[in-house]
């Protein structure tokens, strides 16, 4: 049982306890047992932080049902070792090294050192921010539907954003909402914050926390802060950038909204698409060339460490380095005055290759099962789960069953990640005193 196959193993484990407590009568708004397939969709869509879903949150579960798929999209969120080892932490007990190699592997984190103070640190994080976003949302929620109703909403929707989940307790999404500045610049905060990667946000805090006290020493923020920050700046931008020119120019359905509403909803869904899953615009109204862009965005995802999923943004930045090395005829990869290594690069590209071959395989296989479904939706749909973004063209529930667990097994491999999955089955990579001769190949 190597560590990659706990962690594994560790989310098959939560999706099916989630499966088993959602098929309850205590967890349906009608008091009946829920569907099995409706109950383990809902149950990896919420550990694997998703947000596609066959039945309607907010109408189809009760309040209970609701409360245990938060609860599972913050374990999802967490990661499943975080989530274990915060509660061997709680009870007291000291974890061995078995416990910090799978901390580090988890989080992708160079050392085993200091591994309790990072637990503690992340789940901090985690509450302060998530406790912060529910009191913005307060005022938006509670003046439409009242302080009761108003405190959930706020409290839910706050959750699932910082954990890039996309679940909503609207059957709309936020388009009801897509006018409110506090509600659109919360969530999209939350989103950024939650999928940029706890190390970026621990390292800002240091920063700031030198500033504070007067301490005016030089701080280098790590390769990784350069990466994930800039990267995430540059997709944003230029997903408002794709939207504002190829869908909010369409007179026949933003024609009445003003140019600071249009921003609103450009900012939103280029921030919400790569990684969360909400959506302030219908998107099944979209044109082929926005739900092509949507997917490209959706398959970068997030930062490493982050909650989002795709195949992160480190991974493009290293790729397209790589890409501009080999144009200009360099041996080197230099981010930011720093040589990245051929570990590193392998590493990337095995995210590429695997990735890719995913998402053929699921949409291939989809488009054998429901024949009838245009293959854009369907390619929409599987880039979606495997990117565990949750966005939706409107035939997930729609789908056959063999369908929606090839989907379900989609949003898994997204989560957990393609490498570690890989390692899962064919165990950790074993060191090799054998070297083989270089030849050359024609290439390109």
């Amino acid at each position: 049982m190597t560590v990659s196959r706990t962690i594994c193993l560790g989310f098959l484990v939560v999706i099916a306890v989630g499966t088993i407590l959602l098929m309850m009568p205590f967890a349906n708004s009608a008091g009946i047992w829920n569907d099995p397939i409706v109950s383990l969709f809902t149950s990896a869509s919420a550990v694997c932080v998703t947000g596609l879903v066959v039945a309607d949150t907010g109408t189809d579960f009760s309040f209970w049902g609701q409360l245990l798929i938060l609860l599972l999209t913050q374990i999802g969120g967490l990661g499943y070792m975080t989530t274990t080892t915060f509660l061997i932490l709680l009870t007291g007990k000291r974890f061995d090294l078995r416990h910090k190699r799978a901390i580090q592997q988890a989080l992708d984190r160079p050392g085993i050192s200091g591994s309790s103070n990072i637990i503690r640190s992340i789940v901090a994080t985690t509450l302060i921010f998530e406790v912060t976003g529910m009191l913005l949302l307060l005022p938006v929620f509670v003046k439409d539907s009242g302080w009761q109703r108003g405190i959930w909403l706020a409290i839910f929707h706050s959750v699932s954003a910082w954990n890039n989940s996309g679940f909503s307790l609207f059957s709309d999404s936020f388009i009801r909402y897509q006018s409110s500045a506090l509600l659109i610049f919360t969530i999209s905060a939350l989103v950024i914050l939650g999928g940029i990667g706890y190390q970026v946000i621990l390292e800002m805090f240091f920063w700031l926390h030198a500033r504070w006290n007067g301490k005016h020493e030089t701080l280098t923020f790590s390769l990784g802060f350069k990466v994930a920050t800039s990267t995430t700046i540059a997709l944003i931008i230029l997903g408002i950038i794709a939207f504002s020119l190829v869908e909010l120019r369409v007179p026949e359905r933003f024609g009445s909204l003003s140019s600071y509403e249009r921003f609103l909803i450009a900012l939103f869904q280029s921030v919400s698409t790569r990684t969360a899953g909400f959506n302030s615009i219908d998107i099944y109204k979209m044109s082929n060339a926005g739900l092509f862009i949507v997917i490209a965005l959706m398959f970068i995802g997030a930062s490493p460490g982050g909650t989002g999923g795709g195949i992160k943004t480190a991974t493009l930045r290293v790729l397209t380095s790589c890409t501009k090395s080999i144009l200009q005829g360099k041996e080197e990869v230099i981010i930011y005055e720093r040589k990245v290594s051929n570990s590193l690069i392998f590493k990337a590209t095995g995210v590429l290759i695997g990735s890719v071959g995913t998402v053929i395989i699921s949409t291939v296989i989809i488009s054998i099962t429901d024949p009838n479904l245009p293959f854009i939706q369907i390619l929409f749909e599987v880039v979606s789960a495997f990117a565990t973004v949750g966005l939706s063209t409107g035939i997930t529930a729609g789908l056959s069953s063999l369908g929606k667990i090839i989907l379900i097994i989609t949003m898994y491999i997204g989560r957990v990640g393609i490498l570690l999955l890989m390692s899962s089955i064919f165990g950790d990579p074993r060191p090799t005193q054998i070297h083989y001769p270089e030849e050359s190949l024609l290439v390109g």
